[in-house]
């Protein structure tokens, strides 16, 4: 598609550089706007002034998402989403002594759509449910690490006056373990409690993996000798945490039943514009895979919707990471991991890999057959990835579900 004008926008926190060039690279116009309302619709009219109609634009930005993005897809804009790596290659094209300033950016992005518009990727706005599902995705990854963190902290301080407690609980993550620690936060305290106390305790929290007189035992063993003040200025840093470790605990189960929620909604049937009704939506296909999860799921559709939208299967293994790179040069050739991918899905696709060995003997087949070849664990699971990716994108062409009996077929054919 040749475009009337080509934009490009060197954002930034306060303000953003734009330039505007015709389809010779002559520069049209030249401006920053604030980053606000008000400047999104500066902008909006400048372009349509220069290009008469929003499909007449196509905007280069170091962004995938974001205020600008949505700003200019929803009023209409062609909008391509350029790699800041591939920027900084851009630039050394216009001048090798390595000048930087937000005006060149600007001038090299637009360019850049001038020369190389086949290298990019025009970006589309997203589903509602499917922004959603995403924003909630990050926010679940966001308190699980949260949480991951207090622990640890919860487990020094532990680990320092009351370590009899990491016997039952080595990671201080359990939430039986901050109830104890809140009836009793020191040692000496902790020895005054009754074994039916304890035995409610559990019972409350469903543990049964020990038993209360266990727990009752080490409680009543010897503590650690440590200099005056020590244990109290221990235990009040420890009834920081748990305050800290019962607010996001609780925020993770909401989020978790929030993404149950939004994952169950995608699966629901949907009716097309000619009022027929789709029998198995693509969170359906996904989620009928062995050994992937809601978790899992959740990343696969929200960070990689566009690539599943256009049954793109050669951007979604470039996103997910399983694509090796290869860098050959005579007679030396050398295939390594690709880094640059987006690493939530990346984390996703690895995970989703290692758990279907537990639940699929076709995978558990595949993986065997790479580590027979000479892979190690790790490339051996990419692998498994990058089978399970192009399963998954023939089950979405062919609109059905998982099959295991036809997937040992495949397999065995």
């Amino acid at each position: 598609m040749n475009y009337r004008v080509l934009v490009g926008i060197d954002w930034a926190n306060e303000s953003h550089q734009v330039c505007v060039i015709d389809a010779t690279g002559k520069r049209l116009a030249e401006f920053a706007i604030e980053h606000s309302a008000a400047g999104m619709d500066r902008l909006a009219s400048r372009l349509l002034e220069l290009g008469q109609q929003a499909s007449q634009c196509a905007v280069a930005i170091e962004l995938n998402r974001g205020p600008i993005v949505e700003g200019l897809l929803e009023r209409g804009f062609h909008v391509f989403g350029i790699n800041p790596k591939q920027l900084d290659r851009f630039r050394d094209r216009h001048g090798p002594s390595g000048a930087k300033d937000d005006r060149r950016d600007a001038y090299v992005l637009a360019d850049s759509l001038r020369t190389d518009r086949t290298r990019f990727r025009r970006l589309e706005l997203d589903e509602p449910l499917v922004i959603q599902l995403r924003e909630t995705s990050r926010t679940h990854d966001e308190l699980r690490d949260d949480l991951g963190r207090l622990a640890s902290r919860l487990r020094e301080q532990l680990h320092r006056y009351f370590p009899q407690l990491l016997n039952f609980s080595a990671a201080a993550n359990e939430p039986w373990l901050w109830a104890l620690l809140l009836k009793a936060p020191t040692p000496h305290k902790a020895r005054r409690l009754r074994k039916a106390q304890l035995s409610k305790l559990l019972q409350d929290h469903r543990i049964r993996r020990f038993s209360a007189t266990e727990l009752h035992h080490s409680l009543a063993q010897p503590s650690l000798r440590l200099a005056p003040g020590s244990v109290d200025a221990a235990s009040e840093h420890v009834q920081s945490l748990i305050a800290r470790l019962s607010v996001t605990h609780q925020q993770l189960r909401l989020c978790d039943r929030r993404l149950n929620k939004l994952v169950d909604q995608l699966k629901a049937d949907e009716t097309n514009p000619e009022g027929e009704t789709v029998e198995h939506r693509d969170a359906e296909i996904l989620l009928s895979l062995p050994g992937i999860g809601k978790l899992n799921g959740a990343a696969m559709l929200s960070e990689a919707s566009q690539a599943l939208r256009n049954r793109d299967y050669y951007t979604m293994r470039t996103l997910s990471g399983v694509a090796p790179v290869t860098r050959q040069s005579g007679k030396r050739r050398v295939v390594l991991m690709r880094r640059a991918c987006n690493h939530r899905l990346r984390d996703a696709l690895y995970t989703w890999a290692n758990c279907s060995l537990q639940n699929d003997e076709a995978s558990l087949s595949f993986y065997r057959s790479c580590r027979q070849r000479g892979l190690d664990h790790a490339p051996a699971l990419r692998s498994l990835g990058d089978h399970l990716l192009r399963l998954l994108f023939a089950m979405l062409r062919d609109r059905t579900l998982y099959d295991p009996a036809r997937a040992r077929g495949h397999r065995a054919a």
